[in-house]
């Protein structure tokens, strides 16, 4: 049995070790904003936080993370309240909206090691594929949740998880 933290619930998986996260979140948790893209680790649809870092959930293994901390885009704010959430509506981000949770998470991780990236910084750490092209409006987005993260705090993992565990349902050990 493996046991983590997500979205701050305590949570105990009945799978095999090297069953990928993104089924345990999906499939196990029914926490379906974490989207399955390619499985191969390459389009970052499935991104979420794995101890505050951004990480392909479809390269997980369950088994690796024992006792760490995972953020799923249900668990990055209850009320869209985020600063790359709430740039991501400001600026208009998606189109058909599929990549959108990997997306938002790999920004939220960069914004808490970069409060200001340049573009050279976002091109280099955001590596993820929008197939609708929104790649401008993604940049804009990156740069308004940078100065609206400066003004309120982008929030802690800590506090984030705090919040969620607050509002969240709980999850039931599989």
């Amino acid at each position: 049995m493996t046991k983590f933290t997500v979205n701050g619930n305590p949570v105990h998986f009945k799978m095999p070790p090297e069953t990928p996260l993104l089924w345990a979140l999906r499939d196990a948790s029914n926490l379906t904003g974490t989207k399955y893209g390619c499985g191969a680790g390459l389009c970052g649809a499935c991104t979420v936080h794995v101890d505050g870092k951004a990480a392909r959930s479809c390269q997980v293994p369950i088994g690796s993370i024992e006792g760490s901390f995972v953020v799923t885009i249900e668990g990055l704010s209850d009320d869209r309240s985020h600063p790359v959430q709430q740039a991501w509506i400001a600026e208009q981000v998606p189109q058909c909206g599929y990549c959108q949770s990997g997306m938002i998470m790999a920004v939220a991780a960069l914004l808490k090691e970069n409060a200001a990236p340049s573009d050279a910084d976002i091109d280099g750490a955001i590596t993820n594929i929008c197939r609708c092209g929104t790649y401008p409006r993604i940049r804009k987005a990156i740069h308004r949740a940078a100065a609206g993260a400066a003004d309120s705090g982008v929030p802690s993992p800590e506090s984030t998880a705090a919040e969620a565990a607050r509002i969240a349902p709980s999850l039931k050990p599989r």
